[in-house]
């Protein structure tokens, strides 16, 4: 249920972006030849020429829906364009959509607080933006005002075609408009400004709301279209609000729109004012008896949120009529190419944006045979997220198994799967400075070339040594790089020489798994940002033994590297409850893919990290 928030005490600026048919002008960029043509973008060409998600305006004219099928659409309009979304895993592949989606964001994040809200939709507050420009440079004190601006719409402001450009104009330079509209005047320029850079760095256009909160800018976006925005003076909410039919409204266009048709009897916020605050609260509750009130009002206190990122990452396929999957040997098929694509993309957010993401969420839609009237819904389930591959399809069948055993039961035939999705949520920021676990667990090399341990490879790595050795600059690595895109580029040419030979037994998921004693001697030269580590390795059991008797010394002496020390490390002699002393900001990182031994402590607590690994025995 919706949450009434606090209204900010300031006025302020919120513009909502949305771009016009953006998958059709994503194949449009791709192929200019489909500019001015009826197109549509097209998913599943296998039954009925595909369904539509996308129709051009051109198309539109003809009678062309985004509820049609493609063959449907060929009927109402015979020269059509139907173009196919990129396929990748046997289902549709959107990432040539989020790429494009990104270069707007890039754009319209250089002048205020950015929230992506969807792969083509965005808010933006403006207010800091629109202050600067009143205080510098105000419209009306301005001989020459952005022609896109001159365009906009003015919700109440009633013009000629004739005259319209000068009347809006004559709108945005009023001296006697009160602090909030100025404030309007000055968003509705910079989001002038903005669509048109969008257009030329990216081709795309966009239309847009300008507004006083969130709810007014969204609700508007969409009037006028395409290439358009429109404004909302603070006159104009209540006459605007007035006729709008109540499921319009975020957050009512469900049960709780429906309870206030059926119940109340509102079919138009404007029906709202009727009730009182107490008599809404006495209906909804308080929060949500209040924010209905406050909606009716044109009242919003929800704030843009500064991200440029997504929330979650999921990845999802609908399996219709005859393609519903009866078996779970078709279900873990599915699943694991959805967790195959889930992964990547969880992985290359941590890599290009340091982000981590927690929970790992299946959701489905079934139903069972011989129950066509049967309401109850296939359970979502959650759980930790453990980075790797193979890590997130086997724990994403266990889920699956999970919720069709609370669907069914102990049975196991007579159900069908008509929807899966895997979700990635609750991804964080990895804090500035923090280096990753990995990079001090390392398997014996078969080459001489640095290891740096991939995160999705980490059920595969063999038992380690760490050493600590005497480095020193490389010239060779400053010159291969020499910037953040080669290092990157490096550092992934390093990941490819894992060893992955720890046997199934020792794949528990503790961490005690990386910490067994190394049972071969090597030579190796390690590459940590840009120095040259030289590991000497063990030439005798002795030797190993003494160096094993020096470790505490060397992890405790900050900056002293002696070369040829090492530290040998027993899994016996380690505190299982040593992955909750260590720092937040790495029991964060490794949350999710570690599950940590459930066997009691016996050791005695230190106050450094070293007090938990003991020097090995012979």
């Amino acid at each position: 249920m919706p949450v009434a928030r606090p209204e900010p005490q300031e006025p302020r600026v919120i513009a909502h972006l949305d771009l016009d048919c953006f998958y059709v002008q994503v194949e449009q960029r791709r192929n200019p030849a489909l500019r001015g043509q009826p197109t549509a973008v097209v998913q599943y060409n296998d039954w009925k020429g595909g369904g539509l998600i996308a129709v051009s305006y051109e198309a539109r004219k003809f009678g062309v829906k985004r509820s049609m099928r493609g063959d449907e659409a060929k009927h109402v309009c015979p020269g059509i364009n139907l173009v196919q979304v990129p396929v990748s895993r046997d289902k549709a592949d959107l990432n040539v959509y989020r790429s494009a989606g990104s270069e707007v964001v890039a754009i319209l994040s250089t002048k205020g607080k950015c929230e992506r809200a969807s792969i083509d939709e965005v808010y933006l507050d403006l207010t800091d933006a629109a202050k600067e420009m009143l205080s510098e440079s105000p419209p009306e004190s301005s001989e020459f005002i952005f022609e896109e601006a001159t365009k906009s719409n003015i919700l109440d402001l009633t013009s000629d075609a004739s005259d319209r450009e000068e009347n809006v104009k004559a709108w945005l330079c009023r001296a006697d408009a009160d602090y909030q509209d100025k404030l309007l005047a000055c968003g509705a320029i910079i989001v002038a400004q903005l669509r048109v850079k969008v257009l030329e760095e990216t081709q795309f256009t966009c239309s847009a709301g300008i507004a006083h909160n969130k709810m007014l800018a969204k609700l508007v976006s969409g009037m006028h279209k395409p290439a358009q925005q429109t404004v909302v003076p603070s006159s104009s909410v209540q006459d605007f609000l007035a006729s709008l039919p109540v499921k319009k409204m975020k957050q009512l266009g469900g049960k709780l729109g429906s309870s206030l048709q059926d119940d109340l009897g509102v079919e138009t916020v404007g029906d709202l004012l009727g009730f009182t605050e107490e008599k809404l609260q006495e209906y909804y509750g308080v929060n949500t008896g209040t924010w209905l009130w406050k909606t009716a009002r044109g009242i919003s206190g929800e704030e843009v949120e500064d991200r440029l990122l997504p929330k979650s990452h999921g990845c999802g396929k609908t399996f219709p009529g005859p393609k519903a999957l009866k078996t779970n040997t078709a279900v873990k098929s599915w699943l694991d190419k959805l967790c195959e694509e889930l992964s990547e993309r969880i992985q290359s957010d941590l890599n290009c944006n340091k982000r981590v993401a927690q929970t790992l969420t299946l959701h489905a839609r079934a139903s069972k045979e011989n129950e066509c009237n049967s309401v109850k819904k296939f359970p979502s389930k959650s759980c930790p997220l453990r980075y790797g591959t193979g890590k997130i399809q086997e724990d994403a069948m266990k889920l699956f198994e999970s919720g069709l055993h609370d669907f069914w039961g102990y049975r196991n035939t007579g159900w069908s799967i008509t929807s899966l999705s895997v979700t990635a949520s609750k991804i964080f920021d990895i804090p500035s400075g923090t280096n990753s676990i990995l990079r001090y667990i390392k398997g014996p090399s078969s080459g001489a070339s640095s290891t740096i341990v991939d995160p999705s490879s980490t059920p595969d790595l063999t038992p380690f040594v760490v050493h600590e050795e005497q480095c020193q600059p490389s010239s060779s690595i400053k010159e291969d790089c020499d910037n953040s895109s080669l290092a990157k580029q490096c550092g992934a040419t390093e990941e490819k020489g894992v060893s992955k030979k720890l046997s199934k037994a020792q794949e528990s998921g503790s961490i005690l798994k990386f910490l067994s004693q190394s049972q071969s001697a090597f030579h190796e030269k390690r590459n940590f940002d840009g120095l040259i580590c030289s590991n000497q390795g063990h030439e005798s059991s002795s030797g190993a033994s003494e160096a094993g008797q020096h470790g505490k010394t060397n992890i405790n002496t900050a900056g002293d590297h002696s070369a040829g020390n090492t530290w040998m490390l027993n899994v016996e002699d380690i505190d299982p409850d040593v992955v909750g002393e260590l720092p937040l900001e790495i029991q964060r990182e490794i949350q999710g893919w570690i599950r940590p031994s459930k066997h009691a402590s016996t050791k005695k607590r230190g106050s450094t990290i070293s007090s938990y690994f003991s020097p090995s025995r012979r």
